[in-house]
């Protein structure tokens, strides 16, 4: 199918965000225009993509209409993932196993983020409790790809990556427990970096997990966007632990020594993408940098089995609590056959979980040991092209799915375990026109040399735009 999106001569044009507020501060658009220009954006396209999970477009209007709001990206619209609370909307999670209420306050994650400006329009549409690399519900049916509605859109943060490729709106919430930042990303031809963990909020009882695997974020079409959010989060939030990124918006001078690895504790990626890969570093090469190709990641053999393992007690504690969270009307029975095979694997591994947990808790120490040789390290963001809508089916048999996702996700679950920092940029296309992203990760809180490296590598390759 050709392409899908929303791109045209209205209020939002195919200006980034920080383009959109240069345009505010100008006088040349009005909040108003870019919401109704937004809202029209959705619903020309939501019908073939299938991103949106709750619309708040009178809300959106109302503030509109209202004086300006403190915030760099005041008046620039953008959506929220279905898993983060914000006042008077429902949070579904990407399923339909309860009946939805609105929520009664912001969450913590919630407040930073509308406290930098950004306007919110509703929520975006997530796989099940955002366990699958693709949001295919059987009753919500599959979020798809605006390259090619034939593929899948990538996920958790499958709505926003969607949206913001299609031009729906500049900036989108996403978050990422094993990629799902990053995934939908590098399906969707974005940029997607997951901060170091701790750098922003995050809610409730992820607070509490003994590994803390999930970080929000944003995905966006320019490096320059998405690292002005991170200054203007900083500017609500600092992390007292963490180096500042600051107000980062140009290539650094200095020259990096970089590995390259194209090999996952699971696989090698499929020779397309490694093709594409070794072109990536090329350029780097090119640029000046020093790179070196390195065989096997820091990466012990157990690490995909604990990985999954862990994974799957998220899924134990949501099943469990179901009903005390979610309320009375929560019915497992509706769960996917991914939520639910998880939810028998922990239970039927949960002996095993203390050993897991030591041996994840170690794997910083591993990679904290590698990045004294390296200052950074490129990695194909997932192994394969995106998959055909219906490859991850969560009414599949569960080892079907499981296989299929250990497969095709291969690199970005490590740095969810130990913290540090990973973006992935829309360097590469297969050779059918689909997005295949890079990905770029460094030592804890060095998300400045990771934002530095993406202005020179945009500047060199300019990313391929839908609209075109």
């Amino acid at each position: 199918m050709r392409h899908v999106h929303a791109f045209g001569d209205d209020a939002l044009g195919d200006l980034d965000a920080v383009g959109l507020v240069e345009e505010l501060r100008a006088g040349r658009v009005s909040p108003g225009e870019l919401v109704e220009a937004a809202i029209a954006r959705t619903e020309a396209v939501n019908p073939a993509l299938n991103g949106l999970a709750y619309q708040a477009f009178d809300r959106a209007r109302a503030e509109a209409a209202q004086p300006p709001k403190p915030g760099f990206f005041s008046g620039v619209p953008t959506f929220v993932k279905d898993n983060v609370e914000v006042a008077g909307m429902p949070t579904m999670h990407g399923t339909d196993a309860w009946l939805p209420t609105p929520a009664r306050a912001d969450s913590d994650f919630a407040r930073l983020y509308l406290a930098t400006g950004l306007a919110p329009l509703g929520k975006t549409q997530m796989s099940e409790f955002g366990f699958s690399a693709s949001a295919e519900h059987p009753r919500l049916g599959p979020v798809r790809n605006p390259w090619n509605t034939d593929y899948t859109a990538g996920a958790s943060s499958s709505g926003s990556g969607a949206f913001v490729a299609a031009g729906v709106v500049p900036i989108a919430h996403a978050n990422d427990g094993g990629g799902s930042i990053r995934i939908p990303a590098s399906c969707n031809g974005l940029v997607g970096l997951k901060p170091s963990r701790g750098r922003l909020p995050v809610d409730g009882e992820l607070r509490r997990l003994p590994v803390g695997i999930v970080a929000n974020g944003v995905v966006s079409r320019s490096v320059r966007d998405t690292a002005a959010f991170y200054r203007e989060a900083e500017r609500v939030r600092r992390h007292r632990h963490l180096p500042p990124i600051g107000d980062v918006r140009h290539p650094a001078r200095q020259r990096l020594k970089i590995a390259v690895i194209t090999r996952s504790v699971q696989r090698e990626c499929s020779a397309e993408v490694r093709d594409l890969t070794l072109k990536s570093a090329a350029l780097l090469e090119e640029l000046g940098h020093r790179v070196e190709h390195v065989e096997n990641p820091p990466v012990p053999s157990t690490f995909i089995a604990d990985f999954v393992l862990y994974w799957s007690l998220l899924s134990l504690l949501q099943v469990r609590t179901g009903r005390h969270f979610f309320g009375a009307s929560f019915d497992r029975t509706r769960l996917d056959n991914l939520t639910l095979g998880l939810y028998r694997h922990a239970g039927r591994n949960l002996h095993r979980m203390p050993r897991v947990i030591m041996r994840l808790r170690a794997m910083r120490r591993r990679t904290a040991q590698f990045f004294e040789t390296y200052d950074a390290v490129l990695t194909p963001t997932l192994a394969d092209r995106p998959p055909l809508i219906g490859h991850l089916d969560p009414t599949a048999d569960y080892q079907q799915i499981m296989d299929r996702l250990i497969d095709w996700v291969a690199f970005t679950p490590l740095q969810n375990v130990t913290g540090e920092p990973a973006m992935s940029l829309p360097l590469a296309q297969s050779a059918d026109g689909l997005p295949v992203g890079m990905m770029l990760s460094a030592d804890l809180g060095q998300e400045a040399r990771l934002l530095e490296l993406g202005y020179e590598l945009e500047e060199a390759r300019p990313w391929a735009r839908i609209q075109v």
